[in-house]
């Protein structure tokens, strides 16, 4: 690996590093602003917003993008959308493994102990990470490393949903921030093995 390659390395670790932690700091003071900020439109608007934006909802536009992409013969399509089906699934696994390893209640949930440990059932503790926004990191944030043009207006995608699910009291600000940080590294896993963007050929071919 290049001296500059891991020098990036270093610098997006520390600063992936000072999010979380701040996240985690201001967790509470999220939690109560926007309890003390809930209005019935926002709050309508969030909940559509979380229903349409879980992982079936991405799988299943993953499937229709490939199957559109095969039909017209384009190769290069063809490779990110199974790609970015490939980091939903691996975002998707890795969640909900440490969703249950680590037990953590959700903000609804009035109980002094947040980290509860392994539990292999009971939504309500199985806060960290947030399911919805590391699924949809990981599916957008391969089609930004495919095609910045295209991906960086989509990740506003996740950005909404992340911001639905603090706003209708399913997660805490660290819970979705680090779902994000998860996301961003299973998208680029993906796309450094499946697309080859990072490697010395780096250009997805036609």
């Amino acid at each position: 690996m290049k001296r500059a390659a891991v020098f990036y390395w270093l610098v997006g670790i520390v600063i992936a590093a000072i999010i979380i932690t701040a996240a985690f700091h201001f967790d509470n003071v999220v939690r109560d602003f926007i309890a003390q900020h809930q209005n019935p439109t926002m709050r309508n608007f969030m909940r559509n917003v979380s229903r349409f934006g879980d992982w079936l909802e991405h799988f299943a536009l993953g499937l229709i993008l490939l199957a559109v992409a095969w039909w017209r013969g384009n190769k290069k399509w063809t490779r990110i959308f199974l790609s970015m089906l490939i980091a939903l699934a691996i975002a998707g696994l890795a969640g909900r493994v440490i969703k249950i390893s680590t037990g953590r209640a959700r903000p609804s949930v009035k109980t002094e102990q947040g980290w509860n440990g392994p539990r292999l059932s009971g939504s309500k503790y199985h806060s960290f990470p947030s399911g919805h926004v590391v699924a949809s990191t990981a599916f957008f944030a391969v089609l930004l490393f495919a095609n910045r043009r295209i991906g960086l207006p989509c990740l506003a995608i996740p950005i909404v949903i992340g911001s639905s699910r603090i706003y209708g009291g399913a997660h805490y600000l660290s819970d979705v921030v680090c779902a994000a940080v998860l996301g961003i590294l299973c998208a680029i896993l993906v796309a450094r093995f499946f697309l080859k963007i990072g490697n010395q050929q780096s250009k997805i071919e036609n």
